[in-house]
């Protein structure tokens, strides 16, 4: 059971990694976007505690692939939103299409790892 929440832990931190890099990219290189200090905040926070999780635990099987699912959803997702906002960036149809997609790909594996170690 403590392994799991490590796990879940590692995969919220990764999503939240992918929002915040392209929070941060926003905030700094699009004209649209109003600058904003929270999304840098919040990168390097994001990025220490990852990178402590890393050195102090071991990543068991298939989890490094997982952790860059979320970390590609967090991006998706942002732009997503942020298209939403600003219809003059362009359509959100893509981002949200490919972060159902990847969605429901990264319930699919969490699933069957779960079923995996159930037995």
């Amino acid at each position: 059971m403590k392994t799991s929440s490590q796990e879940k832990g590692t995969l919220l931190l990764a999503l939240l990694a992918g929002l915040s890099i392209n929070g941060t990219f926003a905030a700094l290189f699009s004209s649209i976007v109003p600058f904003s200090l929270f999304p840098i905040i919040s990168l390097v926070l994001t990025v220490y505690c990852l990178h402590q999780r890393y050195q102090n635990r071991t990543m068991p099987v298939g989890l490094p692939g997982l952790a860059a699912a979320c970390f590609i959803l967090g991006v998706l997702l942002y732009s997503a939103v942020v298209r939403a906002e600003y219809p003059e960036i362009g359509s959100n149809f893509l981002p949200s299409v490919l972060s159902v997609v990847l969605l429901f790909w990264i319930g699919f594996r969490l699933r069957r790892r779960k079923a995996r170690y159930d037995e």
